[in-house]
Order: structure tokens, then sequence, then C-alpha cells
């Protein structure tokens, strides 16, 4: 450490990328805090020729990695554990200051984090195969091999998070990682990851951490040292990842948007109804997959709800998260900002009625409650990823789940009423990979398989149980005491 305090210090701060150790290519490129417009320091930008070298170093490094005792792979993640927890209040401000959440979504995302971690970290001494059935004579097991080099490509929402349940169980498995964190939030969703396994004894080389542009991203999905992608962004990214990564015959895990559903029956409790679609909406500024995209309300509550939603919006403070208790606050960019505006003012051109917030100052957006919106119109369609609670009224329960399913994406929904049964029918006919009933959108508790369908994802998950599936492939492995005496 620079100074013996810091995990992030001068080393990581002055135009470096991580390759195992700290170096500094040519380019490099500005980190801005949302917020004030402050430069928080200086990373790295990898070019594809920078990506073919790590991958090529992750591919040598990994076979001594894989080949290592479970025992030896383990040890690495308690130890990263205990730094990341020694180091918990400067953690949590990278994350506040770079990516403009506040300090209950940053200490969230940290501890989630730590649970991946410590989750990954059991994985060497789990069971990695099977006994087949076979003939006499004749061993046959299915085993659980590492795939090699994966490569990591990760957003600016949930940078640590989001970026770690990948790196986490990837490496416990034995694979090498190459991660490409979004330049927005290089420092906490990249650079920080890297510290803690730097300081865990990870041996060099193993885990690689390359900011970059597109043309990064594409040399990741295109290099022949790498058998895996795992993305979590944009649908309209995704695809083009996907399209390059399948063309390369690489397995490919793609975690992308939604425009999920929220479902206010009239039976729910209206106040609780209101507080989950309050945190769905605003939840880091609406700009998580998961967020409430729309929520749909019975009819005969829609306006006594818009009402409470609109008290809750109104009441939510906007400002610096450093300068103390906010709950919203900026926007990543001004680019997404736009984006948000445009489809809000679009569909109040179309004759939905705004019943809070609506406006904004640079790039902090007052939480906005939209009422009377209809399926023609774009706040309906796509997906916002702002502080924007979009109220679709609906009649019955088969209109309810035809809304939800009006979309391209499958990603997360929730159910609200006092009726569990009538929830669980309603959850059983949704296209999602994630349901919920009595709880709002956002969800993830680390164990569990989280992904999505159609547009939200190529139908993988990623999490828990499903980390074995998507991290290593099976070989199968017969063993007999002699060779057989073929015919031939």
């Amino acid at each position: 450490m620079t100074d013996g305090t810091q995990l992030i210090g001068d080393a990581q701060l002055d135009g470096s990328i991580f390759d195992g150790g700290w170096s500094r290519p040519a380019d490099s490129a500005d980190v801005i805090e949302p917020a004030s417009g402050a430069v928080l320091g200086r990373i790295g930008m990898t070019t594809p020729a920078g990506i073919a070298t790590a991958a090529a170093a992750a591919r040598a490094a990994q076979r001594d990695w894989a080949a290592d005792a479970p025992d030896a792979r383990a040890a690495i993640f308690p130890k990263a554990v205990r730094v990341a927890t020694e180091r918990w209040d400067e953690i949590v401000e990278w994350i506040m200051r770079e990516s403009g959440s506040v300090r209950a979504k940053a200490e969230f995302e940290l501890s989630i984090t730590i649970k991946a971690l410590n989750l990954a970290g059991a994985m060497p001494h789990q069971a990695q195969g099977l006994v087949l059935p076979s003939e006499r004579g004749r061993i046959s097991l299915a085993r659980r091999r590492p795939l090699g080099v994966v490569g990591v490509i990760s957003p600016f929402n949930f940078p640590l998070y989001l970026a770690m349940r990948a790196v986490a169980p990837a490496i416990a498995v034995g694979n090498a990682v190459v991660l490409k964190p979004d330049p927005r939030t290089a420092i906490c969703g990249g650079f920080v990851i890297a510290r803690l396994f730097e300081l865990a004894g990870l041996p060099a080389g193993v885990l690689h951490v390359l900011p970059g542009r597109g043309d990064a991203g594409e040399a990741l999905c295109s290099d022949a040292n790498i058998a895996m992608i795992q993305f979590t962004g944009s649908t309209a990214a995704g695809r083009m990842v996907g399209r390059t990564a399948s063309e390369n015959l690489k397995k490919v895990s793609l975690e992308l948007g939604g425009k999920n559903s929220l479902i206010v029956l009239e039976d729910a409790d209206l106040d609780l109804a209101a507080r989950n679609a309050s945190w769905a909406s605003y939840l880091h500024q609406g700009q998580i997959c998961m967020s409430a995209g729309r929520i749909l309300v019975q009819s005969t509550i829609a306006e006594d709800f818009a009402k409470r939603l609109a008290q809750h919006a109104d009441a939510l403070p906007v400002g610096d998260p450093m300068s103390g208790q906010v709950a919203v606050g900026p926007i990543i960019n001004q680019t997404q900002v736009d984006h948000a505006r445009k489809l809000l003012d679009s569909s109040v051109s179309a004759g939905a009625s705004i019943a809070a917030g609506g406006t904004s100052d640079g790039l902090f957006f007052k939480p906005t409650v939209l009422t009377g919106v209809t399926k023609d119109m774009p706040a309906f369609r796509e997906e916002i990823f702002g502080p924007v609670a979009v109220i679709v009224p609906f009649e019955t329960d088969d209109e309810a789940v035809a809304l939800a399913n009006d979309t391209e994406y499958g990603l997360s929904a929730g159910i609200l009423t006092r009726d569990v049964g009538r929830g669980m029918a309603i959850g059983d006919r949704l296209h999602a990979g994630l349901v919920h009933i009595n709880d709002q959108t956002v969800n993830d508790d680390v164990v569990n398989p989280f992904g999505g369908v159609g547009a939200s994802g190529n139908g993988s998950s990623i999490g828990g149980p499903a980390n074995w599936e998507e991290f290593t492939h099976w070989q199968w492995t017969t063993i007999k005491g002699t060779p057989p005496a073929y015919p031939f």
C-alpha cells in the first residue's frame, strides 16, 4: 500500500491497470465524480493489443492455478474478506463517489460482495462431479472442470458486486479472469477487486483488471485464449457481445436490461405497496436492471395509490451522497439524464401526467410519478433507467398478466396481495426469470440463481448453484483396469 492505510492509492490512480502488478499503458482517462464533477484520479485504458497480452498471460497462469490444491485456492477468499471488512469505509466511499450511490446502497453492495466472496471460498471443497452407472469393471465419472480464462464485462450501476459475483466463483473453481469494468466506475468496480485479491495472495496473472473502450470489449469477446464471456449491461450492448462471442464459439452468459412489472392488487396494503414501489423505482436513481419499470395497479385503487406514491417521491431528499443523508443521488452522466428526460417528455406529450417530480438539475433528477400511462407510450415500452415510477391501471388479473408480459424483456416481477394463492397463480403466468410474491422487483440474495429470459438474457443464470453451471464444463472420464479386446 502506498501509505500503509489506503486500499486505493497513488499506484492505482496514476493511469494504471492491473496485470498481476500495477503498470501504466499509453492511454488513460480521468475518473469523474458524478455529484460534483471532481476528478478522482486517472485509470489506464487498455487496447485490443493489451487484451491479447493479458489473455495469453492469464491462460498461462490458469494452468497452475487449476492444478493447485483445493485448500490453497479456498484459502485466498477469507483473506480477501478480511481485507474488505477492514477497509469497509474506504470501499463504501469509493462506491458513493464514483457511482453516485447513497451510503445505504453502497454499504448493502459491499455486504453482498463479501457474501459472494464467502460463498465462492466454499466452492473448492464442494463435490465436483458424479459417479455414473456403468458396466462391470469400469468406473464412469462426470467431472466439473474449469473452462480456462473467463472474460468479465461489468456495468456501472452495482459496479463492485456485479463484477465480483462473476470474478469470485470463476477463480474459485480454477479459472483465470480478465475483467473489463465500466470505465466510469473502474476503481470501485475493478481496482478494489484487484487489490482485495492482490493482498489476499492470489498468484500473479490469475486476475487482470483492464478498463477499456468498446474495442477492448470486442477484443475480449474474440480472443482465442478466452473461453467464456460473462456480460452484465444493456440489452443493446449484450446483443453485440453475444454475437461476437458466439461467432468465436465461446460460452456466453448475458445479464441484460429489464422492463419489470410490480403488480399491485386491490387487496394489497396500500401503505406497504407505496413503500415497495418507491424502493423499486427510486433505489440508486432507478439505475438497476431490476427496477420497477411499470407499476401495474388495479383500477379501483389506482388513484389512491398514485397519491401515496407521490407523497413518498416528494419526501425523498436528492443530492450529493457525500453531503449527508440523501435518498437519491446523481444519475451517472448527462447522456442517461437526457435519455430519461426524452422518455418522460414524450409520454407526457402523448397524454400521461406527472403527479410528482418531473424536473432535473444537472445530473440530479427528482423522483417522479407518471400516471395515465398507456401501452402505446414510450414510458411503457422502454427501459428508462432513471427515477421515474410509471403507473398503469388494470381491471382483471388476466389483464395484469397480459400487461406484464407485453414486453421483449423477462427479468423480474413482483406481486403485492393479501391472497398468496392468487399471487402465486399470477406469478406462474409471468414471463420472468425472477418472481417475488409480496415483495418488490429489486432482489438478490447471492445464493440464488439470477437470470432473465427474452431480451433480459440468454436464459443463463449466475449465483448460488448456477455458478457451477456457468464457470465449469462437464468432462466425462471412464476408467478400466485393462483395455477391452475390440473385435476390429
